[in-house]
Order: C-alpha cells, then sequence, then structure tokens
C-alpha cells in the first residue's frame, strides 16, 4: 500500500474517539478503529470512516494488556504500510465523591490507572518506532481534571495529571521526530457523563461559554494537534468554554 496518512485512535468505537475517527477520515487518513468491548459500535465508527473516504481497520484490544497493544499497533502498520498519528483516547472512570477516601479501592484505582495511564503508555510505547519513521506525532486526551483535581473521582484526576506529564516527557525524549500533546477536554457531552447531568449543570455555571464540549469540538482540537502544526510539542490545549480561566 502506498504513503496513505494513517491514525490509530483507541477507544473510538464511541464518543470522542468515534469523533476524532470520522474527523481524521475527512482530511484523508486511513483508519484504525480500536475497541475493547463494544464491537457493534466500532464496526459503526469503521463504516462512518468509509463514508468519510477513509480505509478502516477495526481490532479489539484492552489497551491495559500490552501485548494486546503491541500487536493491534503492528497490525496497523502492516495493513496500512505505517503509522503517522496515534491519539490516546480510551479511558475509564468510576464516580467518587472527592470526599469518600474509603471508595477509591484497589480495585478503582488499578482499572483506572491500568487503562487512563498505563494504557496510554503502552500504546506510546508500542507505536513509537513506527512514528519516528514517518516523523508523526502523538495526540493524548487528558483532561482539565487532571490540572485542576476535579471530576469524578481523585484517581480519575491522578490518572489525567500523569497523562499530562507524560505528554511532557514524552515530548522531551523523541523530538525531534516525534511530536507529542494533549488536549484537555472539560465536560464533554457523551454516554459517559449521561447519567451524570447535574455535574455538567454545576460546571456550566463557571463556565463563560455556558456549554460542555462536544465530542466533534475535541475532535477539532486533536486535530489541529495532529495535523494543522508542525511546531508545538509538549502542549496542553484546554478546551473547555474558559472555565479554566
Amino acid at each position: 500500500m502506498g504513503r496513505e496518512r494513517v491514525a490509530l485512535v483507541t477507544g473510538s468505537a464511541t464518543g470522542i474517539g468515534r469523533a476524532v475517527a470520522w474527523r481524521f477520515a475527512s482530511f484523508g487518513f486511513a483508519v484504525t478503529v480500536n475497541y475493547s468491548k463494544s464491537r457493534s459500535e466500532a464496526e459503526e465508527t469503521a463504516d462512518g470512516v468509509r463514508e468519510r473516504g477513509g480505509e478502516a481497520l477495526v481490532i479489539q484490544a484492552d489497551v491495559a494488556d500490552d501485548t494486546a497493544v503491541r500487536a493491534m499497533v503492528e497490525r496497523t502498520a502492516e495493513e496500512f504500510g505505517g503509522l503517522d498519528v496515534l491519539v490516546n483516547n480510551a479511558a475509564t472512570t468510576f464516580f467518587v465523591a472527592h470526599h469518600d477516601l474509603e471508595g477509591l479501592t484497589d480495585q478503582v484505582w488499578d482499572e483506572i490507572l491500568d487503562v487512563n495511564l498505563k494504557g496510554t503508555f503502552f500504546a506510546c510505547r508500542a507505536a513509537m518506532p513506527y512514528l519516528k519513521a514517518r516523523k508523526g506525532n502523538i495526540v493524548n486526551i487528558a483532561s482539565v481534571a487532571g490540572m485542576a483535581g476535579s471530576g469524578s473521582s481523585i484517581a480519575c484526576a491522578a490518572s489525567k495529571g500523569g497523562v499530562i506529564t507524560m505528554t511532557k516527557s514524552l515530548a522531551k525524549a523523541f523530538a525531534p521526530e516525534v511530536r507529542v500533546n494533549a488536549v484537555a477536554p472539560g465536560p464533554v457531552q457523551t454516554r459517559w457523563l449521561a447519567d451524570h447531568q447535574d455535574m455538567v449543570e454545576q460546571a456550566m455555571k463557571s463556565t463563560p461559554l455556558k456549554r460542555p464540549a462536544s465530542a466533534d469540538d475535541i475532535a477539532d482540537v486533536t486535530l489541529f494537534l495532529a495535523n494543522g502544526t508542525t511546531l508545538m510539542t509538549g502542549q496542553v490545549l484546554v478546551a473547555d468554554g474558559g472555565r479554566t480561566i
């Protein structure tokens, strides 16, 4: 296969990941759609990639499984001829009130850190040789929770803070061949928050633009970091309607 630009988007069956996959396809990328459990929804994302003119590959892999992540990256490179962009979007959380320290069980900590932080690292590590070969880049989906200590739980905020720090570390370690940046959304209107609209409404009271982000809003910022700039690295772009001004 020729020198088609290729993006791998983890956790792209729904929500932000789906919006990112579709946006990249609209700009001429072939896209690997990754999912952990939602195969039918991942296939719908892949159909949308093809409708927008991109080739699509659907791969099941739990990002917390290093072996599975390495196999996913290798298959992507084999099928499409290389890799230009890695978007680390796969994430999980538990809604635990910040004052409920006993609610942060070992199981909560382990699952959140395994997926959100270690999973992001595993994907970056597996993809780095392929990205270096094509002078590609990484966009990590972090969160303003990782900057402000807010969000669904202390554990989730800590994991996203780790993603932000890791973004800076990797940007230093792999420049100039590979750029590494992050997006830090505020509340995003996806199914994650469907049962927590009270949190969204409370956040909007201190948000100048008075609306949560849509998945498309975050896809816009992700595409810009991956495809709209060549000088930015180690940066975290906040997309929260001005709430953290």
